[in-house]
């Protein structure tokens, strides 16, 4: 289920619902994941209450401690800042839709179990791999490692 709390400029809920479809088949996420497009504000409050970080942030995920457990269907849930997510589109010069997209993915993989800030680059390639997959431009964890965003990246194809 995908939520749009903040207008998001070109974007439906119904087309990112349905590469979230898309994005949990090919990362591998199985169970229901809500997203929710949110604003500065509620992200600076999540972050203060679940990371003790008191700013507002990209993307937030929060995956279910046991899936299946009592029934319950669910992988978790992701939450996106619309205002950083268009920022970031402008900076990268790319599509606010596109922006989405790569932030979905992110949290699908945090989801999954990755965790970019302590797997030596296991998220990274497996982000990098999936972002070409989807065709998506450049992964989110390269842009936060300066020694990924160096290198050289093959071109994409347009599909």
């Amino acid at each position: 289920m995908v939520k749009l709390e903040r207008a998001a400029a070109g974007v439906s809920a119904r087309a990112l619902q349905a590469f979230l479809r898309r994005a949990q088949r090919a990362a591998g996420v199985r169970g229901e994941v809500a997203v929710v497009i949110t604003g500065n504000r509620r992200m600076r409050a999540l972050n203060r209450e679940f990371r003790r970080k008191d700013d507002a942030t990209d993307v937030l995920s929060f995956p279910v401690a046991v899936p299946g457990r009592d029934g319950d269907e669910s992988a978790g849930d992701i939450a996106i800042s619309a205002e950083i997510a268009g920022n970031n589109a402008r900076r990268y010069g790319h599509s606010l839709a596109e922006e989405l997209k790569i932030l979905v993915l992110h949290g699908l993989l945090h989801l999954a179990g990755y965790d970019h800030e302590r797997d030596n680059g296991t998220m990274l390639r497996r982000e990098q791999r999936l972002r070409r997959e989807l065709g998506l431009a450049s992964a989110l964890t390269e842009r936060a490692d300066p020694a990924a965003a160096a290198k050289p990246r093959p071109a994409r194809s347009r599909r």
